[in-house]
């Protein structure tokens, strides 16, 4: 049992990197850059927007992770989703946030050197941090349905929403699972955080280089 959990974990590892050291083809819109105009469409757009964005799908894994550590596995991810919610709320009210994809990016660093180094936020500072993150995350998903009518509106935030606590959710019940019954697995969590991490350099090392060489392509 425990070669085969370790085997699972070896096998999560290996396909979280292919994911995330892969750059999506669609560049966060399901629907090719076209607002959903449908109910299906909103839902079908809401449910890939996280999976196929590299940045948000490194930060929602990562959350579950820190939620994991935190003995919080539902809590953490739920106030991320929260503040995604209250951000794409901001960006269909149209008010601004600054620097949004810089913080987005630093936000993936962060969330990854926390899992690395297995810190175990106080449980306010954490939610209050990933939620914060989602405030930008969540702007950012909003672009993708901005213009749309109220029913295909409605269920992008429904799809976005209920994906990334599927994925978050997942990633820390099946953590602390693992974790607590196979002591050859106890680095994987800490390996996934450093995947991330990594993710949010060559992230973040992107948009800052666009700033400041912006003819740099």
């Amino acid at each position: 049992m425990k070669n085969l959990k370790s085997a699972i974990w070896r096998c999560l590892a290996v396909a979280l990197l292919a994911v995330l050291a892969t750059e999506p083809a669609l560049a966060h819109h399901a629907m090719g850059g076209k607002t959903p105009a449908t109910l299906m469409q909103g839902l079908l757009s809401g449910i890939a927007h996280p999976i196929i964005g590299i940045d948000h799908l490194a930060f929602v894994i990562a959350v579950g992770l820190a939620g994991a550590l935190a003995g919080a596995p539902l809590l953490v991810p739920a106030a991320f989703i929260v503040g995604t919610l209250a951000g794409a709320g901001l960006h269909l009210a149209s008010v601004a946030l600054p620097a949004t994809e810089l913080v987005i990016s630093a936000s993936v660093l962060l969330i990854g050197v926390v899992v690395m180094l297995r810190k175990a936020l106080a449980l306010p500072m954490l939610a209050g941090l990933v939620a914060l993150a989602g405030l930008f995350h969540g702007f950012a998903y909003a672009e993708a349905i901005f213009g749309a009518e109220t029913t295909p509106l409605a269920a992008y935030l429904l799809g976005f929403a209920a994906t990334q606590f599927a994925i978050a959710a997942g990633a820390a019940l099946l953590t602390g699972r693992l974790a607590a019954s196979a002591t050859d697995i106890a680095n994987a969590p800490r390996l996934a955080g450093a995947m991330v991490a990594g993710v949010g350099v060559a992230l973040l090392a992107e948009k800052l280089t666009a700033i400041v060489f912006p003819g740099v392509s």
